[in-house]
């Protein structure tokens, strides 16, 4: 799990969203953000679907996440089918 108190780009408010992390002056999870990548979004369809969160925020989250994951090609946005 990444720790994301050192990202300039979120916030995590007691009482907001339960404490999630969230896009700094908004309520939107950064969930939402490998959420809808996860499902095929480009950063450009979600900064148009979130007016509230800006390019540059979206960048620094993944940016973060690819240099604090323990993945070293980054945050693995759908993990790959275990095949038994």
């Amino acid at each position: 799990m990444i720790d994301w108190s050192q990202c300039p780009a979120v916030e995590s408010v007691p009482g907001k969203l339960s404490g999630a992390w969230v896009f700094k002056h908004t309520r939107l999870p950064i969930s939402a953000l490998f959420e809808n990548l996860g499902s095929g979004a480009t950063v450009q369809e979600f900064v148009e679907w979130f007016p509230g969160v800006q390019e540059a925020q979206v960048v620094a989250v993944l940016e973060f996440a690819a240099n604090h994951s323990k993945y070293p090609d980054g945050v693995p946005i759908r993990p790959e089918p275990v095949l038994v």
